[in-house]
């Protein structure tokens, strides 16, 4: 897509699912990508090899998003390896499943850290840099349909990513003067390593299938196609959106 090719970009939790696609997709787009992991460096270097077979260049950074003293590492990287970035992707996520009443404070801190306040940090370091170099910049979080769409059992996940629709709503306003847009893309049901117990789970599969429209779950390919487009020439002109990637599922979901 034109305005990639050359680009540096950072993602966020590259080394599988999602991350790993959006690396990808970034890296075939003649983007030079930061792959950052935090758990097995294996899925981080098939990325890197995908990037590099892709006629790109890639740099593993090993970087928890929770952590300031990552996340300074994690956007430094990029400067001293390809001398600046451009494109920012807050990918990294998780959740924890309980009932509200005995959701665990940990478990609330936890998700809140890695889903919520990583993405605001990673954000602000990379503003930061871009504002002293006096550049334009694209950043994209990937976010989730419940950012919007009530999800039972996963209180915590849904006020994490309510909360990065919200920032990221203030920071469209706040950071247009500066060239910097800043989207979200809510995936659905994408079919991950993380949902491997649902995809094994007929029963509970087909009545998940039942309530997305298009039939199927989604692929990281959906998403990394959309993450290239906000990334590139096409879309300069868009910001402080959401874009549902879902196959219908938020038109048509209701409890089982």
């Amino acid at each position: 897509m034109r305005g990639i090719k050359g680009k540096v970009a950072i993602v966020t939790g590259a080394s599988s699912g999602i991350g790993q696609g959006i690396a990808t997709r970034l890296g075939c787009e003649g983007a030079k990508v930061i792959v950052d992991y935090i758990g097995h460096p294996e899925g981080a270097e098939e990325t890197e090899r995908a990037i590099k077979d892709a006629g790109s260049d890639g740099e593993i950074v090993k970087a928890d998003v929770t952590r300031m003293h990552d996340v300074q590492k994690l956007i430094g990287a990029a400067w001293e390896r390809f001398g600046s970035a451009d494109i920012l992707v807050n990918n990294a996520g998780m959740e924890r499943k309980s009932d509200f009443w005995d959701t665990p404070e940990g478990d609330y801190d936890q998700v809140m850290a890695v889903n919520l306040r990583g993405p605001f940090f990673l954000t602000q370091a990379f503003v930061r840099r871009l504002r002293e170099a006096d550049k334009p910049g694209r950043i994209v979080n990937i976010s989730s349909v419940h950012e919007d769409m009530a999800f039972p059992g996963f209180a915590t996940y849904c006020c994490a990513k309510g909360g990065l629709r919200m920032l990221m709503h203030d920071l469209a306003v706040e950071l247009g003067p500066l060239g910097i847009t800043v989207n979200n893309i809510a995936p659905g049901a994408i079919a991950t390593p993380i949902n491997r117990a649902l995809l094994e789970d007929k029963p509970k599969l087909n009545a998940l299938l039942a309530n997305i429209p298009l039939g199927r779950l989604g692929t990281p390919k959906d998403v990394a196609g959309m993450v290239a487009f906000l990334c590139s020439d096409d879309a300069s002109y868009i910001t402080g959106s959401t874009f549902v990637i879902d196959g219908g599922l938020m038109r048509n979901y209701h409890e089982q």
